[in-house]
């Protein structure tokens, strides 16, 4: 008997397109993304699935509860709706006819008029297939087995994707960087870990080799997907080897076991049952073990702080640098080169005050001049008195150690409070004989204390 079931109007694909399009950056169409094609085309299918897991959990469950409850009734698919309320008895009425109208609407369930009856229709029962193969994998190492299903079914049927020979990949390949870190990792546990890891996905790896050599034995198979498959065969080679590797790492463990005495204990027991212990208990078995924190000898605190300032500071700051090339520009145009001149004004000012002295005089009075730069550097050029080398230098500075004057300083110091200066050393320079040996013009401090000021 033909029935005509019918359904509820669908948002168009132009509407939907819009939806999509204010995902892209500005300038790019939906037509633009490859990878968007496959799914648009698939929309009807995907709506189906955006219907089921629309929500909150519960709702999720209820919904697919009910759809899978009308699906499995292979020799009377159709459903009147006394029948179903009958059959939902222990679900709230109103909620159920919610769930009813949320699966109609959207197609899952389809109505037909002519015969008041519900039934599934083709896209919900695609969305239950696929469900149904999903909820049959749920142990450990289930995941390759889905994936490999998928092939299996895609190869019996003539339609092999080249999606799923790339998600059996790329599971095959994590797997093998997980085995190979954890025999990296010399820790018994993660090799007993990882090969208990492989004893359970050791049937559906056989599986999916088999399943490998019919698919790469098609003649017709395009050349990018038989280049995945013949991947997937060599990783799938690497995998049924790693048993031996995982064997000859865990011989070479039981080498360096520590075995405790008689006792028939050994160090991997005592890491079992140290890791079988909870935090709590750890605690309570180490509170009085250490005594007191361990400090980190080995790292030396300023090393560490120049290293923290440059992750924290340098590393941000060279970021945000911006680095392009200035704009080009001709060179400047001068006749000669620049000469970098200085200037020893303030230091021929000094040396003619200097010359000029006849008696003895103290510091207090002679250095101090305009602000505490300008005395300060008075008072460092005596320290050039009688200089031997004065005399085979040419310069103020050298005329300046030149002259026949002897620095002598007591070691104290006297107040000033004048020209930016609270306090010199006490000292005073007094004129010597000419004619004396330079060594007799050095200056002379009292306890070899260096001339200061303040």
């Amino acid at each position: 008997m033909a029935a005509a079931f019918s359904r509820d109007t669908r948002v168009s694909a132009s509407a939907s397109d819009d939806g999509l399009q204010d995902f892209l950056r500005p300038g790019l169409l939906v037509n633009d993304i490859p990878a968007l094609f496959g799914l648009r085309k698939a929309r009807e299918l995907l709506r189906a699935f955006s219907t089921l897991f629309h929500g909150g959990e519960d709702a999720v469950m209820v919904r697919l509860l009910v759809l899978r409850t009308i699906g499995e009734r292979g020799a009377a698919p159709d459903w009147s709706p006394q029948e179903l309320r009958e059959h939902f008895a222990y679900v709230d009425a109103t909620k159920l006819d919610t769930v009813l109208g949320r699966l109609r609407e959207n197609g899952l369930l389809a109505w037909d008029g002519e015969t008041q009856r519900y039934r599934v229709s083709p896209v919900g029962r695609q969305a239950l297939s696929a469900l149904s193969l999903l909820l049959q994998f749920q142990g450990d190492g289930d995941e390759l087995a889905y994936v490999t299903a998928q092939i299996a079914a895609g190869e019996a049927t003539g339609r092999i994707g080249s999606e799923d020979l790339q998600h059996l990949l790329s599971r095959l390949n994590e797997l093998r960087d997980d085995f190979d870190r954890a025999v990296l990792s010399g820790s018994e546990h993660r090799i007993h870990a990882a090969a208990a890891t492989l004893k359970s996905v050791w049937r559906w790896v056989e599986k999916g080799t088999q399943i490998v050599k019919l698919i790469a034995q098609d003649e017709e198979l395009d050349p990018a997907t038989h280049r995945v498959a013949q991947q997937i065969g060599r990783a799938q080679s690497a995998m049924l080897r790693q048993a031996s590797v995982f064997q000859r790492a865990l011989n070479q463990l039981d080498r360096h076991r520590v075995h405790l005495g008689g006792s028939g204990l050994s160090s991997s027991d005592v890491n079992q049952w140290l890791r079988a212990l909870s935090a709590d208990q750890l605690a309570a078995l180490a509170g009085d073990v250490l005594a007191q924190r361990l400090a980190p000898a080995f790292v030396l605190g300023d090393i560490a702080l120049d290293v923290a300032d440059f992750e924290l500071v340098e590393r941000e700051r060279e970021v945000g640098v911006v680095e392009t090339l200035p704009q080009a520009s001709d060179a400047p145009e001068q006749a000669t080169a620049p000469i970098a001149s200085n200037d020893y004004a303030l230091a021929q000012a000094w040396q003619a005050q200097l010359a000029g002295l006849a008696d003895a005089v103290p510091l207090a009075g002679l250095v101090p001049s305009e602000d505490f730069a300008t005395s300060a550097y008075r008072l460092s050029l005596l320290g050039l008195l009688g200089d031997p080398a004065a005399h085979a230098r040419e310069g103020a500075l050298a005329e300046l150690a030149r002259l026949p004057l002897r620095l002598e300083l007591s070691g104290a110091l006297e107040a000033v409070n004048g020209a930016g200066v609270a306090q010199i050393s006490a000292g005073r320079l007094r004129r010597i004989d000419p004619d004396l040996s330079p060594d007799s013009a050095a200056p002379v401090r009292d306890r070899g204390e260096e001339p200061t000021h303040e």
